[in-house]
């Protein structure tokens, strides 16, 4: 398998962890009141420590290692101002696609860093396409119960959009691999940017979602979406 055919195929199976998510989310008649509360608040707690184990073993690390200190900290902090103020513009406009306007904002310069990567060290793309999968899945449960809770959309439709959208992953990731392979310090920035942008995200999105009382489940899954990342780095180095 070559190498353009090999980074499609891990992009687009990143992306489609999204519709995954959606579709999961989707099975509500198996025990709603559990789906509803235990399920979803796992679901958010997983993801919460998939996305920060990104930030603090891959992004950040990726990011600084072509970036001087205050340029690195200005595009980190740019970030989660510019989800910020996405999160505010969605909520004025009063759109129901916050969490998927969230999704698609750290999954396309994620997927453009993967394709630059993958020409420079395998195992990182490797293990950065594994994480954009983690977080894609529980971002996917959220996005498709965000929408279809405050909109007439089909559940069938929005599963179906999400899945095309896995497209925009090869897409990307090709724009990385063949334009910005050799612009390390572009590549750095994105990627600081976007780890921002997603720990904005997790503390104001998901985490405050995250407690159920007297419920231990959610939490121990932050540990456990954490721990994968950290394995993923031991493997990988």
């Amino acid at each position: 398998m070559s190498d353009v055919v090999s980074l499609i195929v891990i992009t687009l199976a990143a992306g489609l962890t999204m519709s995954l998510g959606a579709s999961i989310a989707a099975v509500e008649h198996i025990h709603r009141q559990w789906l509803a509360q235990e399920l979803r608040h796992s679901v958010l707690a997983f993801g919460a420590g998939a996305l920060l184990s990104a930030v603090a073993l891959v992004l950040v690390p990726e990011g600084i290692e072509h970036q001087t200190m205050i340029p690195a900290l200005l595009w980190f902090c740019a970030g989660g101002v510019g989800f910020m103020l996405l999160d505010m513009l969605l909520k004025k406009i009063d759109t129901p696609a916050s969490q998927l306007a969230a999704m698609l904002a750290d999954f396309i310069p994620e997927s453009i860093a993967l394709g630059a990567a993958f020409v420079v060290d395998r195992s990182t793309a490797m293990l950065l396409a594994g994480l954009i999968a983690l977080q894609n899945l529980p971002e996917g449960f959220n996005a498709f119960r965000e929408l279809t809770a405050a909109s007439s959309y089909r559940r069938r439709t929005v599963i179906i959009v999400f899945a095309a959208m896995a497209l925009l992953g090869p897409i990307a990731a090709l724009i990385g691999h063949y334009w910005l392979a050799n612009s390390a310090h572009i590549i750095s920035a994105m990627v600081l940017f976007a780890a921002g942008g997603i720990l904005y995200s997790v503390f104001q999105d998901m985490a405050p979602q995250i407690k159920l009382d007297k419920h231990w489940g959610p939490p121990l899954g932050t540990v456990l979406g954490f721990a994968l990342g950290v394995a993923g780095l031991m493997l990988t180095h």
